[in-house]
């Protein structure tokens, strides 16, 4: 059959090459039939069509062999366990090279920065009029001035970059893409307005309005209005978790699942209104920063801040997280006119500190901003300032001011806010007369990933983005300081201890690995200190659990009647009764007569076995008999 369909060419080779002349078959030569090399030349049309489709069983493959710095688990008794563990690892660790090897080749564009040619020359003195003559003509279009009359503006990017939202205090709500110009919505709501955010795409955007959260679509189309959030000052969303925050005058802390509705938990801060708060990127726990100078850290999880700080001597103004680090360093400002920059791994001080010119004045206080490469925007008085990480990230312990990378000054006090956008050079700041963006040279992520974020997806693509959302959300149980817990083995207990019984069971080399949650309630008591010596069994009871020891072959109303052996005695019951919390001296009187028969007891099975020798009587004894 085979030759059949070979003949009438039915399945062609994939690695057939195409003809280029066709020559009778009675040309070709004929081969002997013991001719090995004619037989290994002609190939099986047959084979060749279904090689490339099939695949070999595990147990014929060739499998590379793991990295040498797979972790091992040899402490795991279950094979089949330790197997898998052992494979995760591996694979874990072959995927780091892989996509190691692919940022090589795959992220191209370098970022770029200012740099002087002599020693004498500052990065800072470059104004921003030199800066866009000398950038591309597409770079230069970030360089915008915005005049509006909505009062102080606040602005939020989008997590591709490509759309603005931009809302006034009295009212006026645009969304905009600024690239090209195409204005998606505009409202004027007539009303005090003190937030806006994009939720999941810039479809649809959340506006803290003066008494409630509303929700809107891309038309300016009221979606939702959220009564359970009350005078709502700021709002962050969770892409991950699809999770939308918000925290208010009240001082509650509030949770909606955007993807059900439903609102999630609430939280009392229990420190008064707040108007400051940002989100980690890196492990989506939200900071906040309230009146009275302290730092708090939350998670849906927890009733209560898992990290509360001191950060300033007065109200805290502006908190932002550094996203380049994997959320490693955060900034606060405070209306004490001061700019600190804290590392979360150990909450022992601030890494640098520095008082700013006219920090407290023009009513709003300070603004602090983190860029994705690390540069952090201080929106002060009637300027902004920027910072290179290098400065930022090494340890100061004097409140000097660190080296500037550039400087631009705003005449439209006060000065409300401030936004990096992201993957462009572009620092957006709003202020009371509308919105101004300036450039800061490589403050952007010169590389993007397309599926995290996507500054030219289309309408099928960001629809396949939010669908693939859903199916991979999170679950908010899952937020915490550390977000490298997950998947992860649990640590071993600390607090193992060996004890009589366990010594009797185990062997003396696993004695020291029995968990304190594994012992017996009497040898917890005893480890912890809490045990009462009176419920031990007496030589009468030690005497039967040697013997029910030895005799094991006894019936099981033998070990029964052995067991409650001793149980009912008087003194027994006596001691039972005077168990309080109080000291009693009778009591303790009580312990140490039993103390000193056990002790006799040991003495004479220690000389009735030949360990020890008799003592001999010495004219001492009668004192010892006088102190008892």
């Amino acid at each position: 059959m085979d030759s059949l369909i070979s003949r009438a060419d039915a399945i062609q080779p994939l690695h057939k090459k195409r003809k280029t002349s066709h020559k009778p078959s009675n040309s070709r030569p004929k081969s002997k039939p013991n001719d090995s090399s004619s037989k290994t030349s002609q190939t099986d049309p047959t084979l060749s069509s279904i090689a490339s489709h099939t695949l070999l069983p595990k147990s014929l493959r060739t499998s590379s062999p793991p990295p040498p710095s797979t972790k091992t688990y040899n402490h795991i008794p279950n094979k089949k366990l330790r197997s898998e563990l052992t494979k995760t690892s591996a694979n874990a660790l072959r995927a780091k090279a892989l996509v190691k090897d692919a940022q090589e080749l795959l992220l191209v564009d370098e970022p770029g920065k200012m740099e002087v040619e002599g020693e004498m020359e500052r990065t800072w003195r470059v104004g921003q009029e030199e800066i866009v003559q000398s950038v591309g003509g597409e770079a230069a279009k970030g360089r915008k001035e915005l005049k509006l009359d909505g009062g102080s503006y606040r602005t939020r990017y989008t997590r591709n970059g490509r759309h603005l939202a931009i809302v006034g205090k009295k009212g006026h709500v645009a969304t905009f893409d600024w690239q090209t110009g195409n204005l998606h919505t505009e409202l004027h709501l007539q009303e005090t307005c003190r937030d806006i955010t994009f939720l999941h795409s810039h479809s649809h955007f959340a506006v803290a309005q003066s008494k409630y959260v509303f929700i809107y679509d891309k038309d300016g189309v009221e979606l939702h209005k959220l009564k359970d959030h009350i005078e709502p000052t700021r709002l962050e969303f969770l892409p991950y978790h699809w999770l939308l925050a918000s925290v208010g005058n009240a001082g509650y802390l509030k949770y909606l699942d955007t993807s059900t509705g439903q609102l999630l938990t609430q939280y009392r801060t229990a420190l008064g209104p707040c108007t400051t708060m940002t989100q980690n990127p890196h492990n989506a726990v939200i900071h906040l920063g309230h009146t009275n100078g302290t730092v708090t850290l939350w998670t849906p999880n927890l009733p209560h801040p898992a990290v509360k700080l001191l950060a300033h001597l007065g109200p805290v103004t502006s908190i932002s997280v550094d996203p380049s680090g994997g959320g490693r360093y955060m900034a606060t400002a405070g209306a004490d006119g001061m700019v600190k920059v804290w590392d979360c791994r150990n909450w022992k001080g601030a890494v640098r500190g520095w008082s700013v010119r006219g920090g407290s004045s023009g009513g709003t206080g300070i603004e602090v901003e983190w860029s994705q490469r690390g540069y952090l925007g201080v929106v002060s008085g009637g300027s902004v300032n920027v910072y290179p990480p290098a400065a930022i990230h090494t340890p100061h312990s004097n409140p000097t001011l660190p080296p500037l990378y550039l400087t631009h000054p705003i005449p439209h006090r006060p000065l409300t806010s401030a936004r990096f956008a992201p993957f462009q050079d572009i620092l957006t700041i709003g202020h009371a007369g509308g919105v101004s963006s300036i450039l800061v040279p490589g403050a952007g992520e010169a590389n993007f990933d397309s599926g995290e974020a996507d500054p030219f997806e289309g309408r099928k693509a960001r629809r396949e983005r939010e669908v693939r959302g859903l199916l991979d959300k999170i679950q908010p149980d899952m937020i915490s300081l550390n977000p490298d817990f997950v998947g992860s083995l649990a640590p071993p207990s600390k607090l193992t201890t060996a004890t009589d019984a366990t010594l009797a069971s185990q062997s003396k080399s696993k004695a020291g690995e029995v968990p304190y949650a594994r012992l017996p309630r009497l040898e917890r008591l005893r480890v912890s200190g809490k045990a009462d010596e009176t419920e031990l069994h007496d030589s009468d009871e030690e005497e039967g659990e040697e013997e029910s020891e030895k005799g094991k072959g006894m019936s099981k109303a033998e070990k029964e009647k052995k067991k409650m052996r001793g149980k009912n005695k008087s003194l027994k019951r006596y001691l039972r009764k005077q168990r309080k919390n109080v000291i009693d001296p009778r009591a303790v009187a009580v312990r140490k007569k039993l103390e000193h028969q056990k002790v006799e007891r040991q003495k004479a099975k220690e000389i009735a076995s030949g360990v020890r020798e008799v003592e001999k009587p010495s004219a001492l004894d009668r004192f010892k008999r006088a102190e008892k």
